[in-house]
């Protein structure tokens, strides 16, 4: 990793130095400095800008903060980077104040020339649409898509990726491939509207090439940079996302850390090619294998012990129990890291008792990916087996007056739902991802600090660490990344304003730099 930038180099120049800032390291002593110095993408020295400007030489590096706020990058430990970057190039639904306006959207796409997608040229395709907050809260059908086209297929996939809707080209050439539990219908006649197994079967048809994926993770790459992600936690599935970042590293042209979570689907392959969590190279690492047990308070399939409060039923589970089990037995004997997406209290419950049969959860590092609903019981249970909480701050914006999470679950189990502060205070240790909801740090940053709860807030200092040195935890980065220290690799994210003076408004705040293993990646001052 390099020498720091004292005896025995004391006179070496630096490669990068940033100055006149106000520095955070976010590490266990929060003293702010003004100056970082960076050497071979590592820091080698903090204090007064003054004091370190003995390290600029000629092909230094010299960056003028101006005042502005420095601070260790982004992990985003949870995303789909290839759907996010789908959501750049397609029709981007997010946002989107109804169903007309979506039907909009996609009329553009379908309009104009569109991007590269490789097999899904033909396609017309939107991405993050999310009904709850719509004067009629009800999902796209069929019939809503068919006015987009009548002669391509059409799909619009919903914002937690577990509920799609198809026009009738999609369902004339396909509806044999898609499960039944996985169709809506009306009368026996399907809606267009799909959830988990039939949402799989779009994935599969509109998956792009590699040519594609590769356009598809360098616009998402980009998007990232500019947000100030330095790293993430990819969560990959029948994808060419692997081969891209790889690609990307032996070119040089790889900005992010990235972390790849595969499926466990893929876990056999993992095996037969020897791969291991925390195998790679300094940017590209295997991560966790992934797992869900249920689906998604949107979609009414999160797995619940009491019945939603505006449908029939408990949820469902996508994983059962019983093949949880095997392949946590299966991860653990080949010394793997778990990850399971568990969003019902039910879902949530089971998945700590799978981890609590294997031999030590908190060396392992294994997850419970998005935990929404989580009793007292289960929080006690996190803390108790060391697993990781990997959330997502962003989801707080479904928790508003008569928002999602009041309507499908009441208000008694809406108090029950993201309680970061209480999972924080006991010990759990808590990483911070977007899932693309959006893939903004100071979105989540900014809920979480303004929780609609008041005794679930965090600090903005608690908040910050979650997004990175949580993620880095999460990652077994921490030797590497999360916080400002010397020997630590130079990821750092500069803000125009600091979000200790402006709690309440951290989401309006921009990034005016990133960098990436000592490199500007980013430069918006």
């Amino acid at each position: 990793m390099g020498p720091p930038c004292g005896p025995p180099a004391m006179t070496a120049a630096a490669d990068l130095v940033l100055t006149n800032g106000e520095v955070h390291p976010l590490a266990d002593q929060d003293e702010t400095v003004e100056a970082v110095a960076v050497r071979d993408g590592v820091i080698c020295r903090l204090g007064r800008s003054s004091e370190l400007d003995f390290l600029v030489g000629v092909e230094t590096t010299v960056v003028d903060l101006e005042g502005r706020v420095l601070l260790p990058g982004f992990v985003d430990a949870h995303v789909h980077l290839t759907k996010q970057g789908q959501s750049l190039v397609h029709a981007d639904l997010r946002g989107a104040d109804g169903r007309s306006a979506c039907l909009e959207r996609l009329r553009e796409t379908a309009e104009g020339a569109g991007a590269t997608a490789g097999p899904t040229d033909d396609w017309v395709l939107g991405f993050g649409f999310d009904e709850s907050g719509w004067d009629d809260p009800r999902y796209l059908t069929r019939e809503d898509l068919d006015a987009v086209s009548e002669s391509r297929p059409v799909a619009a996939i919903r914002e937690d990726g577990h509920v799609a809707a198809v026009n009738s080209v999609v369902l004339d050439r396909h509806l044999d491939e898609m499960p039944a539990g996985g169709l809506r219908t009306e009368g026996g006649e399907p809606t267009g509207v799909l959830v988990e197994t039939a949402v799989d079967v779009v994935y599969r048809l509109i998956e792009p090439d590699r040519p594609a994926a590769l356009a598809l993770l360098r616009a998402a790459q980009a998007e990232a940079n500019r947000l100030g992600v330095t790293g993430v936690h990819d969560m990959v599935r029948r994808s060419h996302a692997p081969w891209v970042y790889r690609h990307l590293d032996r070119t040089g042209e790889l900005t992010l850390r990235v972390r790849v979570n595969y499926w466990s689907d893929h876990l056999d392959a993992l095996l037969e090619a020897g791969l291991g969590t925390n195998d790679g190279s300094a940017m590209v690492r295997v991560g966790a294998v992934k797992s869900f047990t249920d689906g998604s308070l949107g979609g009414f399939t999160a797995k619940l012990s009491a019945p939603y409060a505006d449908g029939e039923g408990v949820g469902q589970w996508v994983v059962p129990p019983d093949e949880l089990a095997a392949l946590a037995e299966q991860v653990e004997a080949n010394g793997l890291q778990l990850a399971v997406h568990a969003i019902g209290d039910e879902a949530i419950d089971t998945t700590l008792e799978v981890l609590a049969g294997t031999d030590d959860p908190a060396a392992a590092r294994h997850r419970v990916e998005h935990a929404e609903l989580t009793t007292d019981a289960a929080i006690e249970r996190f803390a108790e087996l060391g697993v990781v909480a990997s959330v997502q701050p962003n989801f707080l914006k479904w928790m508003g007056p008569d928002g999602l999470y009041e309507r499908r679950l009441g208000p008694e189990r809406t108090a029950l739902a993201n309680r970061f502060r209480d999972l924080l205070d006991a010990g759990v240790p808590l990483a911070f991802g977007s899932d693309g909801m959006p893939m903004d740090p100071l979105v989540g940053v900014h809920l979480a600090v303004n929780h609609p709860m008041d005794d679930q807030r965090l600090s903005v200092t608690e908040a910050l660490r979650a997004y990175t040195s949580g993620g880095a935890y999460a990652g077994f980065d921490e030797d590497r990344l999360g916080t400002i220290e010397v020997g630590k690799l130079a990821d750092l994210v500069a803000l125009d304003r600091s979000p200790w003076d402006h709690p309440d408004a951290i989401d309006a705040i921009d990034v005016a730099l990133t960098v990436v293993d000592g490199q500007v990646v980013y430069d918006a001052r």
